[in-house]
């Protein structure tokens, strides 16, 4: 027979949100999501975590350029994913399969008149999600895993706003 779990939500002042097992299993959940920021001198996105004591660790990921466009790859563990970002006005999400994340995955961005704005070769593409600052307008972007086809997306990037773009290969190998 299966057993059901209750899970009880517990609010108080400084501990924040708090599930609770039957079980007596505890797990602390944060107030809110760790934070990132552009470092001061422009070359990265420094990442504050803080572990169960409070002591804090910084994660620094590389902030790249071309041109005038400025991007940064993240997302590698559930860790990165929580993480509230610089609001970069395109996130593009690398997926095969119905649920597999990927990385290592070369990006072009040309705009509708197919003039190429921004190339990212496969190795700066460390996690799964690639946020790129790109200026207000259309474009089409094509990725490229290597040894296998290429997907595309149209996606109209808004001042002001953030779009998010899922490239999608149908299994792990195609």
């Amino acid at each position: 027979m299966k057993q059901d779990r209750i899970f009880t939500i517990v609010m108080g002042s400084v501990l924040g949100l708090s599930l609770l097992a039957t079980d007596a299993s505890f797990t602390t959940l944060s107030e809110a999501a760790p934070s990132a920021k552009v470092t001061p001198s422009g070359d990265g996105i420094a990442v504050e975590y803080s572990d169960e004591d409070g002591a804090k660790s910084v994660l620094t990921l590389p902030l790249h350029k071309a041109g005038a466009v400025r991007y940064f790859s993240a997302g590698v563990g559930a860790e990165e994913r929580q993480v509230k970002y610089p609001p970069f006005p395109l996130k593009l999400i690398f997926v095969a399969g119905p649920k597999a994340y990927l990385s290592r995955v070369a990006v072009t961005i040309a705009d509708k008149k197919g003039t190429v704005k921004l190339e990212v070769p496969a190795a700066q593409v460390t996690g799964p999600w690639l946020y790129v600052d790109l200026p207000a307008g259309a474009y089409t972007v094509t990725a490229t895993r290597e040894g296998q086809a290429q997907v595309k997306g149209e996606v109209t990037v808004e001042k002001g706003g953030v779009k998010t773009l899922y490239l999608r290969w149908k299994n792990g190998t195609s």
